[in-house]
């Protein structure tokens, strides 16, 4: 285990089963594996961080797949215990069809081991270890004893100088607007960095203005909030002043993850010293190949490719 990690996340490993069909007519599906946090995590090792993970795993078949691939890739899953009890399970489905909704996703995450996550299970000597701990609401919903841990964990990040960043992801969260906003009242506090998607901003703080998001989230003293618009691209809120990266156009086959990947990768480069612009265009370029391909996690790119192809997009 490294002595320090660039980035600590917490989160689940789920089993992701995608088809490039209906989930319908899909006859075959390919096994990976996925989880908010996690594509995170990942794209953020192959952007090339040190990063840990925390969760739950059953003691199945499923789980020694997921810790064999969480090995082999190179993440620390020091602080992965295992459990009885089952993993969660998603499916993603191509219906060409619908044109406006052509991803189909079904998830079957309830009371999986990662959700007997508690703040017993936490070694906060490890949490020291972190330049920075990730968190999604996403998380926060997988039960209550995970949401406590979730929030001692930032407490904690925050008496100890440790950065922390955050994204609601309300996406699939099966919850209403108040809990979700009730997640992120529990950690305002202590949010460094702010992720946040348009969408998300009108379910929790009835506003798609990036300048009035803004507003509200810097009045809350945090130090950095990153908008993402898929009509006019990155907007990050650093030091009382609002730069912006535009929208690419781009051949998309698979969206599953891609807003995960990006504040990955984001993290990852701003980490390592680039300015919030360079890495929010490298984000933006590592999204676009990502895209490309099916699968959350397995269509990341790495980072040397990334960066000859950010070279190409915005020489």
């Amino acid at each position: 285990m490294n002595e320090t990690l660039d980035i600590i996340t917490i989160g689940e490993g789920l089993i992701e089963l995608s088809t490039s069909t209906s989930l319908k007519n899909g006859g075959c599906f390919d096994k990976y594996y996925g989880g908010d946090t996690l594509v995170s995590a990942i794209s953020a090792l192959r952007s090339g961080s040190s990063v840990g993970y925390i969760t739950k795993v059953a003691n199945d078949s499923f789980g020694e797949f997921l810790l064999d691939a969480w090995q082999a890739e190179g993440l620390d899953s020091s602080q992965v215990k295992l459990t009885k009890g089952q993993n969660g399970i998603y499916f993603v489905g191509n219906n060409h069809d619908n044109k406006e909704n052509p991803r189909e996703y079904r998830y079957y995450r309830q009371k999986t081991a990662a959700s007997t996550l508690s703040v017993n299970d936490i070694n906060f000597e490890y949490i020291k270890k972190a330049k920075l701990v990730y968190v999604t609401g996403f998380v926060q919903n997988l039960s209550l004893s995970v949401r406590e841990a979730v929030t001692e964990i930032f407490k904690f990040a925050k008496e100890n100088d440790i950065l922390t960043a955050y994204d609601p992801n309300c996406q699939n969260c099966n919850t209403d607007n108040a809990e979700m906003l009730e997640n992120f009242n529990l950690l305002s506090d202590y949010i460094d960095i702010m992720f946040i998607e348009t969408k998300d901003s009108e379910l929790l703080f009835e506003t798609k203005s990036t300048d009035m998001l803004i507003t509200k989230l810097s009045d809350l003293a945090i130090k950095m909030v990153v908008v993402k618009d898929k009509e006019n691209g990155i907007s990050i809120y650093d030091n009382n002043d609002t730069i912006n990266v535009p929208a690419l156009d781009f051949e998309m086959i698979d969206a599953t993850g891609v807003s995960n990947a990006f504040n990955g990768a984001f993290l990852s480069r701003y980490l390592d010293g680039l300015s919030t612009q360079n890495a929010a265009k490298y984000a933006c370029a590592l999204c676009v190949l990502q895209v490309q391909n099916i699968g959350a996690v397995k269509s990341i790119p790495y980072k040397d490719k990334v960066e000859e192809y950010c070279g190409k997009i915005y020489e």
